[in-house]
């Protein structure tokens, strides 16, 4: 069973009250508005080619998907869903792909070949589960750095309230940006309770106010909001499919992609909802990439964009200490309410570019951080070392070079296209190349009377890195191990050779110690000072007492003339 972090206010499981419920919605409601973006992108790479009705029709029945999808991510019963609060929005990882079905046969093509695609990521879900050897530590955490990475350019430029191809930087913007940071930080890092949770809202509320003052909001935004319907069904008439199979490989790979991603996503969700985390738990991601292929099914059938998990908003829960799965039927709920109510979604429409940057930056900024930490839980060697900072260079390559990559065939465009997808591809190819060589087990030779210490210590150090273990059950075994060549010097022996056998996999670290002696008494209790003077083996005990506090199973076995101390710990 997961143990709760100290930071969290409400973790996974925990039910907070329905204004909480509401108020935490909408914090990341407004998030899910930023990635509407996309589908206002193809709405005019279309132009004239998709009249209003059908415009208004695809952005709102997006909306519905992505409430849908971030409703059933978060189902812990059942086939589908991770049973985390790992909210869906338009996915970046469809865009290139998406445009090349817009400009190849209009809304049509995209709504067939985004239903395929989700198909072929719901497919893929049911593999996950024997696929972990893909997603060591180190792999797991350069996606979700990236995750956070490829996000700092949107961020930046909200920020400084830059439009696309803009250079100026207008000082009411930054004056936005800093004041509705600084509270958001302010009431996150100052406060506890109910501020804490509702930072980000406070702070967008302050930003909102500020922008209205300073005109940064023009008057035209408010009189959109004024005309537009208070309820409305989404238009729907603008649905039909086609398929095009010169477009199924771009597709295929942006759904791979969107896989990846959502590994990162939900490994995330697990990290920060247990103290004592390990590894990623395949079976949830499985079934939470079973959501996020429902994600392109859905919104290819009904008519809308393409939806994956969204990073941003996994950062918005770290960052608030609320986690709770509760959160995404709020959510879900309001983005599916806004939908119907134009009028009121036109409040998040016109939500100010320095209120988006704030927002982004307050929550990508634990993200990042949070792909660091599950980077550095395992022990790294070379390999690892070159694995994670080789993912790095060549994913950033994609934003950092511009145009360096566009020569690429189009069908792999999706990877080339996005820093956050040739980073992950790049991560998983030299993981696999890299492990060639790597040996599970290992022994070392040593002899009593002779200082071992630190040779068990490099040794345990060298290959605790080749593996990728966690840290603290190498610490501990190596102190196991150093305990033994203490209790072997207080025991009688025929030879003074010592040979110890270690084997590792993901789930377990185990140690087979051969020597020439009779197994000697396990003791569950420390000796008493009194006990040294009756018994003479209280020292043996008391060094036998110390191993078993590092290890989590102990036992014997004899062969002829020598004996095997085994000792497990788990991993």
């Amino acid at each position: 069973m997961a143990k709760k972090p100290p930071n969290l206010i409400y973790a996974v499981d925990d039910s907070p009250p329905i204004h909480s419920l509401i108020l935490l919605g909408f914090q990341h409601v407004s998030i899910f508005f930023m990635s509407l973006v996309l589908p206002v992108i193809i709405v005019k790479q279309l132009g004239s080619n998709i009249d209003m009705n059908a415009a208004s029709g695809f952005i709102s029945l997006t909306m519905v998907s992505i409430g849908v999808i971030t409703i059933l991510q978060s189902l812990k019963k059942g086939p589908i869903g991770s049973g985390y609060l790992c909210p869906s929005v338009c996915g970046p990882s469809y865009m290139a792909a998406s445009m090349m079905a817009v400009n190849a046969g209009g809304l049509p093509v995209l709504f067939g070949m985004t239903g395929f695609v989700g198909i072929v990521e719901m497919i893929f879900s049911r593999v996950m589960r024997k696929l972990r050897f893909l997603f060591p530590s180190e792999v797991t955490g350069v996606i979700v750095v990236m995750v956070g990475i490829v996000v700092i350019p949107i961020t930046v430029k909200n920020l400084l309230g830059l439009n696309e191809g803009d250079t100026v930087i207008q000082a009411e913007n930054v004056i936005v940006s800093i004041i509705s940071v600084a509270v958001m930080v302010g009431l996150n890092i100052y406060t506890k309770g109910k501020l804490k949770l509702y930072s980000v809202l406070i702070g967008m509320i302050v930003g909102y106010i500020l922008s209205y003052f300073i005109g940064i909001i023009p008057a035209s935004d408010f009189a959109r909001i004024q005309e537009a319907k208070l309820f409305a069904i989404p238009y729907m008439k603008h649905i039909s499919w086609k398929f095009n199979f010169a477009l199924m490989i771009p597709f295929v790979v942006a759904a791979l992609s969107s896989s990846f991603k959502t590994v990162g996503d939900l490994a995330t969700c697990q990290r920060i909802n247990d103290l004592e985390w390990k590894r990623p738990e395949m079976k949830s991601v499985s079934k939470g990439i079973l959501a996020d292929g429902i994600g392109g099914l859905l919104p290819g059938l009904i008519g809308g964009y393409g939806t994956s998990t969204s990073s941003a908003n996994v950062g918005l829960s770290i960052a608030t200490g609320a986690t709770s799965r509760k959160i995404a039927f709020s959510a879900g709920g309001i983005i599916i309410a806004l939908a119907l109510f134009p009028k009121l979604a036109g409040v998040f429409l016109i939500m100010p570019k320095p209120v988006m940057g704030a927002t982004l930056l307050f929550s990508v900024s634990f993200m990042i951080v949070a792909g660091l930490k599950i980077i550095i839980s395992r022990m790294l060697d070379g390999r690892k070392t070159f694995l994670i900072g080789a993912s790095f260079i060549i994913g950033l390559s994609a934003d950092m070079v511009p145009g360096i990559y566009e020569n690429i065939h189009f069908w792999l465009q999706p990877i080339f296209s996005s820093s956050l997808s040739l980073a992950t591809v790049t991560a998983i190819v030299l993981n696999l190349i890299l492990r060639i060589g790597i040996t599970k087990h290992k022994t070392i030779n040593l002899e009593v009377g002779k200082d071992s210490s630190e040779k068990i210590f490099n040794f345990m150090q060298t290959q605790g890195g080749a593996w990728g273990a966690r840290k603290e059950v190498i610490n501990k075994a190596t102190s196991a191990m150093s305990e033994f060549m203490q209790t072997a010097s207080l025991i009688k022996l025929k030879k003074e050779e010592i040979s110890m056998y270690v084997k590792f996999d993901e789930f377990n670290l185990d140690i087979n110690i051969t020597y020439f002696g009779d197994p000697f008494p396990i003791s569950s209790l420390r000796p008493l000072k009194e006990d040294y003077k009756t018994d003479e083996e209280a020292s043996i005990k008391l060094s036998s007492f110390i191993i078993k506090q590092y290890v989590d199973k102990i036992s014997f076995s004899q062969k002829e003339d020598h004996t095997i101390l085994h000792l497990h710990l788990e991993h």
